[in-house]
């Protein structure tokens, strides 16, 4: 395996890592045409997304909490 193909199976891999998402199968072919700095920059991305949406889901949490005085 390249290491291309390694990286478009990692972004393969977060995509399916995001709940209430579809099975993602990303056509190589799709992908192949990008240089490798492009393929992090793109697992980069959706690495924040994910950050992003824990700490989103994280406060909505936290206004549930009950505080005990």
């Amino acid at each position: 395996m390249t290491n291309k193909e390694k990286l478009i199976e990692d972004i393969q891999n977060l995509l399916n890592t995001h709940e209430g998402v579809h099975q993602t199968q990303i056509n190589p072919n799709l992908l192949e045409f990008m240089d490798e700095e492009t393929l992090i920059s793109i697992i980069d991305n959706l690495l924040t997304q994910k950050e992003d949406s824990v700490q989103l889901d994280t406060q909505w949490l936290e206004k549930f909490k009950k505080y005990e005085n």
